[in-house]
């Protein structure tokens, strides 16, 4: 499943495309070119990796993107507006979950993303700063669930497929399924601090599969 800061230039430029509203602050502030979004973007992530969100400062980002502070403020209203604006910009991609032809191997390949994602130090750094972010930030956990809710809403036809293959019963939440494959492997990740790894993935996949196969997630 694809994270935070999965984004390409291509699809920075296609965002720009889309109406913001006026108020500054917001999620899309006005007024504003995808080069600068994506500059003012990069700083937020990169600063997010070093100093983490206590550490995030207007100042930092302004040094770092090129764009005057006084325009930072004006357009997203302070760190708070910055990174729910990061988060927003990263669920406008195009990703799309898997069709391999099975649930099973759908589910695999949805909890092998977790581990491609997060099982290396370099990929990980930006959504995990994200995560950490959220426990200090209200502003930032709304985000990060907008964006979850995004991936979750996107998971819907893969279980539509499974269900008219016959694979789970009529009604499966498909956002309850994904959820069921990726928090075995957050818990090793965020609370226990322990590696994760293929054949993890695969059993979080697995457990998922045979609970949505009894109904629990109707």
């Amino acid at each position: 499943m694809a994270h935070p800061a999965d984004l390409t230039q291509q699809e920075l430029q296609l965002s720009e495309q889309k109406t913001p509203p006026a108020t500054p602050g917001t999620v899309r502030p006005g007024g504003r070119t995808a080069r600068t979004r994506a500059a003012v973007r990069d700083a937020v992530l990169t600063g997010l990796v070093e100093h983490g969100y206590p550490g995030l400062t207007v100042e930092y980002v302004a040094e770092h993107s090129g764009v005057h502070k006084t325009t930072l403020y004006r357009r997203w209203g302070g760190v708070e507006g910055l990174l729910a604006d990061a988060l927003d910009l990263a669920g406008e991609d195009t990703w799309t979950p898997p069709d391999t032809g099975s649930l099973r191997n759908d589910l695999r390949a949805l909890a092998h993303e977790i581990v491609d994602n997060f099982g290396d130090a370099a990929k990980a750094a930006v959504p995990t700063a994200f995560i950490a972010a959220a426990f200090q930030s209200e502003r930032a956990a709304e985000g990060l669930r907008g964006f979850y809710g995004g991936r979750f809403a996107r998971c819907a036809p893969l279980v539509a497929r499974a269900v008219e293959r016959g694979e789970v019963p009529e009604g499966t939440d498909a956002g309850e399924v994904a959820r069921a494959v990726s928090a075995p492997l957050f818990f090793r990740l965020f609370v226990t601090r322990e590696p994760i790894d293929g054949t993890l993935a695969d059993r979080a996949a697995d457990a998922a599969l045979a609970a949505a196969r009894a109904g629990v997630y109707t």
